[in-house]
């Protein structure tokens, strides 16, 4: 098959368009003909991009975590899909990921296509969405009423999370740039601060929850917003121990996992026009050094995807 390979840590520098084994189908697993993955430009800066679970290296490796495709044969233990099922996904981060024209993943962390949108953007949901599935609903407990400021309210993460708390019923704060306001509130929110111009700690004060997607100085400002008790999520990195505390409220860092029933709930609200993919750019796989620069380089809204096959 053809695949996008790492040949070592780095930048994009560091992707090659090349020939690759098929992946070996374990236990658990589907082979998936990938039609879509969407990127993070991060992930290059991971140490799970080089190496599996257990800290041996993988290098070459695969990057693209988020996957949609079509099942072309499962491992002999996994009854639940059947090949020609059109599903999406996110892959393990310790695992070779979905830049390619075929990949192993885990049936637990498959579901159902939605049926009202292609590949293209089916490709776009599974890291974003559930990251902010669990960071909203799981980590924050957010509920009915309560008010919410999401940083980064265009990007990949924001853009799901704008509407996930739309849709519970919860009061949207966002920050954003101006040229991205428009689209944001679009998507949900009720107020859109131009993190450019505006200090928003100077306009908001005791909001339930900040969900953080930028870190450093970002959150820092943030505990001065919360309520007491309210709840700071960060994606970024850890909170220092007792941080949250001496603010009296929560905080917690986490990192997204793959969860089918989370998936099957996000592809009904998909289905029902509820939640809409934002995707910035499709490229085709060969051009994927090119799409992680663009991802490194701009703040271009939603996700850059990379087209396997047609």
């Amino acid at each position: 098959m053809k695949a996008i390979r790492t040949h070592g840590r780095g930048g994009p520098e560091q992707l090659f368009f090349e020939d690759a084994p098929l992946p070996e189908v374990r236990r658990g697993e589907v082979l998936v003909r990938v039609r879509a993955t969407g990127i993070t430009p991060m992930e290059l800066t991971w140490d799970e991009s080089y190496q599996y679970a257990d800290g041996t290296p993988r290098i070459p490796g695969i990057p693209g975590h988020e996957v949609s495709g079509v099942v072309e044969r499962m491992a002999p233990d996994v009854t639940d899909f059947h090949p020609g099922d059109e599903v999406y996904g996110l892959v393990d981060f310790p695992h070779d990921g979905a830049a390619a024209e075929f990949a192993a993943v885990r049936a637990a962390n498959l579901a159902l296509k939605p049926l009202s949108i292609p590949h293209e953007q089916a490709a776009a949901l599974p890291l974003s969405a559930l990251t902010a599935w669990q960071a909203l609903f799981e980590h924050a407990r957010l509920d009915v009423g309560q008010s919410v400021l999401i940083h980064g309210g265009a990007g990949g993460v924001g853009s799901m999370a704008v509407q996930l708390a739309r849709w519970r019923g919860s009061r949207v704060l966002a920050t954003a740039s101006a040229r991205d306001a428009e689209l944001v509130r679009s998507l949900g929110a009720d107020e859109v601060i131009d993190y450019r111009t505006t200090r928003f700690e100077e306009r908001l004060r005791d909001i339930d929850v900040v969900l953080d997607t930028i870190g450093g100085e970002t959150l820092e400002r943030s505990w001065q917003v919360l309520r007491k008790g309210g709840v700071l999520v960060t994606l970024v990195s850890p909170i220092p121990p007792g941080v949250a505390e001496q603010h009296g409220v929560r905080g917690m860092f986490f990192v997204v996992s793959g969860n089918r029933e989370q998936l099957d709930q996000i592809t009904g609200l998909v289905n029902a026009g509820k939640l809409t993919p934002v995707v910035s750019e499709v490229l085709p796989l060969a051009r994927a050094r090119e799409a992680f620069e663009h991802g490194d380089a701009g703040h271009a809204p939603g996700k850059i995807v990379l087209q396997a096959s047609a």
